[in-house]
């Protein structure tokens, strides 16, 4: 294992990952762990946007008074 620098957390980890991909244990598969991230990445953009929105709104009502 020194070869490839995995540790024995390592391999554990990703054999526990394979059990949970393959169906024979709980837990959320690769699949689902990945669309997880890129929702939690979208929603964080998206939170940003109406940031911006809610900013840009409050500028242009006292622009316009």
């Amino acid at each position: 294992m020194k070869d490839f620098d995995l540790t024995e957390a390592t391999v554990r980890d990703r054999v526990r990952q394979a059990e949970i991909d393959a169906g024979e244990r709980d837990g959320r598969t690769s699949d689902e762990r990945e669309e997880l991230a890129r929702l939690r990445r979208e929603n964080r953009r998206l939170r940003e946007d109406v940031d911006i929105l809610r900013r840009a709104t409050a500028f242009f009502a006292t622009e316009t008074r």
